[in-house]
């Protein structure tokens, strides 16, 4: 029951990532289920659906489709679609239905690329992995399928000396607002950045074997962007430009006590998010930072190579009840959903707010927690 939750609300699954990543690219983007994946999509896991237009549609499967197949009535139903909206490209993301009935999603590609004459990417999601095995898998597609095309919009030598900010979606940053993005970026000291997905197009994904180099944002991002290094020698490291200054201010409430009631700090969220913070509380605390433990932990990918000794892969509750239980940390860092599960498991330390859409729900740029 590793899995089981009941202090913090169900966590989006990679067909949600998946949508993330293509919401802004002008595709038409099919979801292949009976309608309740594209529900979610929408109604909770996609901030922008009501700000901004996309073509997401839902395959509208029903139970003999599922049973007989019928890969010809869906691609049927694409290629009128495609012929109405003139969508550049056309992406089929699998959900647990095709998973579990085995549908073949290359053979489907090929189908519709045939059929309509536009590109078609295709990614297996399944469901019960979280959104950024699902956006890992898109931004790897994505970038393998048109990096390096002709683009229709502004030349390759515009971007050469751009920085690429690769995978900044909603569900990893909280922000939806490009504006915001660009903001923060240059606080970061990147001036008139390319966000892949975010207030950019298909275009950029094309010019993105031109850009200088590529700032890696989330671990969901670093597949895509190994790949641009090898294919293209775009070089790439990794940071995370999207820290609101209040999560810091907060933080450093605490200064005064780290290294002397405060020994032990838990910081909970995305990888490349929690390494940040780590790293701008031992710049703010310095020297005494020697004597306190700092530790990040995350419900979603963690990579190796960027994890330090005492790093947390949260696979449950269960793991974070038990650290709370026992008061394992002085202080925790997280969104404001984990102090739920903390106080109900008896936390007797301190608490500071460092907001995570993909915890929580609520995006950072919906004017309640940026204030």
């Amino acid at each position: 029951m590793k899995k089981l939750l009941r202090y913090l609300s169900p966590f989006a699954p990679d067909q949600s990532g998946v949508s993330g990543v293509l919401y802004e690219l002008g595709g038409l983007i099919v979801i292949c289920d009976a309608g309740g994946c594209s529900g979610n999509i929408c109604g909770f896991d996609e901030p922008r659906w009501f700000t901004k237009k996309s073509a997401v549609f839902s395959a509208g499967l029903r139970d003999m489709d599922a049973i007989m197949g019928r890969d010809d009535k869906l691609i049927e139903k694409l290629a009128k679609a495609q012929e109405k909206l003139k969508c550049n490209f056309t992406a089929l993301i699998a959900t647990p239905v095709p998973a579990v009935i085995g549908t073949d999603m290359k053979a489907l590609k090929r189908m519709a690329e045939k059929k309509t004459g536009v590109p078609c990417i295709s990614i297996n999601a399944i469901g019960t992995r979280y959104y950024d095995e699902g956006e890992s898998q898109a931004w790897y597609e994505l970038f393998r399928e048109f990096a390096g095309k002709e683009a229709s919009g502004e030349s390759s030598a515009a971007y050469s000396e751009k920085v690429g900010i690769l995978g900044a979606t909603p569900l990893e940053t909280g922000y939806s607002s490009p504006e915001a993005l660009m903001d923060l970026c240059a606080g970061y000291g990147i001036d008139s950045p390319v966000i892949y997905g975010i207030g950019t197009g298909l275009d950029a994904i094309k010019n993105a074997s031109n850009v200088k180099k590529n700032l890696v944002v989330s671990a969901a991002g670093l597949k895509a962007a190994q790949y641009l290094k090898d294919t293209f020698s775009v070089p790439y490291e990794v940071g995370y430009p999207f820290i609101p200054e209040t999560v810091i201010s907060e933080v450093m409430t605490f200064k005064d006590r780290i290294g002397s009631d405060i020994k032990r700090i838990l910081i909970i969220h995305s990888q490349f998010a929690s390494n940040e913070l780590r790293r701008n509380i031992r710049d703010g605390i310095g020297d005494d930072a020697t004597d306190v433990t700092l530790d990040c932990a995350t419900f979603f990918m963690q990579e190796a190579d960027y994890a330090e000794a005492g790093d947390i892969k949260l696979t449950g509750e269960d793991e974070l009840w038990e650290m709370a239980e026992n008061n394992a940390y002085d202080l925790v860092i997280a969104d404001t959903d984990i102090k739920r599960l903390l106080d109900a498991a008896g936390y007797r330390g301190s608490f500071a707010e460092f907001p995570e859409f993909a915890i929580s729900g609520i995006p950072m740029d919906d004017g309640k927690t940026l204030a």
